[in-house]
């Protein structure tokens, strides 16, 4: 049985935002961020959480699909909860996403080691490329552990610069054929747990701190890739031109009226143009869309309208347009006793949080392991002007602290109710 202390009161939440800034100024440049998986600083930031792990008696070690795990073990028959996030980031990313729930567990293992407390095996794990920045493929390490990892579809994933997914993985000692060996690391969890900021500003227009989200949105995306002519820019008259460019700017457009139909969303964050100078006409164009709803049927309908409308762009636009399904992920709900725990641990930290009822717009890992039958919960933390991705990222601190106990009352809770 758990001893007397109870968790939300040994952990630091101080030392947490400590942790994340320190994180931040060796991990990031003037830009923000720079953690994205299967580079330098992103095994930097690795390396800098096995340094705060040393010396606390867990073990730690890394699956087969690259997620780095610590456990503290608790005695025979123990519920096993897990905690978790991932420190990978966006380009020019921010200082919380992903990093605060991987810090935050970090700071419940230092708690329940110094306590001895003993209400359950308790694991933190650093997710590998939650954000699928470099390749396309988002949740890469959750969904591999979870199952979901379609390995012939991400065996043809590259890089801009060309380099496989799959030689990346290599080079850090990842086979991508040997990555859903991880689900071993999940079969025996009696729940999983993670803290996130919001990355959005429901919570701050509700004038709230903290929320537990009850599942997540569907999501397809998709690359759209034109192939027109190369032309010169003073002497290709207009009406001769087959200008792939062109094509995708009329494809931008044409997604944000379908989203915006269907009541969903629709991004097009990513451009390619080639040969790209100012003095020529684009020969082709590589667009990527990713398309969200709450409903798996609604977003399906987006997904068709804004195909249906690339094949009619090109043909009006005279090139030839090749779609490449990139990903895909449906709508997910999490465990709804789990939730109303969530929900409780956020009200008693935040009476402002009671009653708020939302779903997450972003994908999170915690989504893939509910995919998986694994009981869930998340909880959010108010993202200063809703911003996220972006050097401008920011959260209160005195909400960081509130989350991070929240989040060790919840673990606490979640024990109780599985021993």
């Amino acid at each position: 049985m758990p001893r007397s202390e109870r968790l939300d009161g040994l952990v630091d939440g101080a030392r947490v935002v400590d942790d994340l800034r320190a994180l931040a100024a060796r991990t990031s440049s003037p830009g923000g961020a720079q953690r994205v998986a299967w580079t330098d600083p992103w095994r930097d930031a690795r390396d800098w959480l096995r340094e705060r792990l040393a010396g606390l008696p867990i073990a730690v070690d890394r699956d087969d699909a690259g997620n780095l795990w610590a456990e503290l073990t608790g005695p025979p028959g123990a519920p096993v909860v897990a905690v978790g996030s991932h420190l990978d980031s966006v380009p020019d990313g921010g200082w919380l996403d992903g990093a605060l729930g991987v810090v935050a567990g970090l700071e419940l293992l230092r708690a329940a080691c110094a306590a001895r407390w003993d209400g359950a095996t308790l694991r933190v794990v650093d997710w590998a490329d939650e954000e699928g920045a470099r390749f396309g493929h988002s949740l890469l390490g959750s969904s591999a552990a979870s199952g979901l990892l379609d390995a012939e579809a991400a065996g043809r994933l590259r890089d801009r610069d060309g380099v496989a997914l799959a030689d990346a993985l290599r080079a850090d000692g990842v086979e991508l054929r040997e990555m859903g060996r991880a689900s071993a690391r999940i079969a025996d969890l009696d729940a999983y747990l993670e803290l996130h900021i919001e990355q959005g500003p429901v919570l701050e227009e509700a004038g709230a701190a903290l929320a537990a989200p009850a599942g997540s949105v569907a999501i397809s995306r998709r690359r759209f890739a034109f192939s027109g002519a190369a032309g010169h820019a003073g002497t290709t008259p207009m009406a001769l031109r087959r200008d792939a460019g062109v094509a995708a700017a009329r494809l931008t457009l044409a997604a944000r009226a379908i989203a915006r139909e269907h009541d969903g969303l629709a991004t097009c964050g990513s451009v390619a143009l080639a040969p790209g100078v100012p003095t020529a006409v684009a020969a082709t164009a590589t667009l990527t869309v990713d398309a969200r709803h709450r409903d798996d049927r609604r977003l399906a309908a987006i997904v068709a309208a804004i195909e249906a409308a690339a094949r009619e762009i090109a043909v009006e636009e005279r090139v030839e347009l090749r779609i490449e399904e990139v990903w895909s992920f449906p709508a997910v709900a999490f465990d709804g006793e789990l939730v109303a725990l969530a929900a409780t641990a956020a009200a008693a930290a935040d009476p402002a949080a009671g009653g708020i009822e939302l779903v997450s717009g972003a994908l999170h890992d915690a989504v893939a392991l509910a995919h998986a039958g694994v009981p869930v919960a998340m909880l959010f933390v108010r993202s200063a002007g809703g911003v996220s991705h972006s050097a401008a990222e920011d959260s209160a601190e005195a909400d960081l602290v509130a989350g991070t106990r929240a989040l060790a009352a919840l673990a606490e809770r979640v024990a109780r109710r599985a021993s």
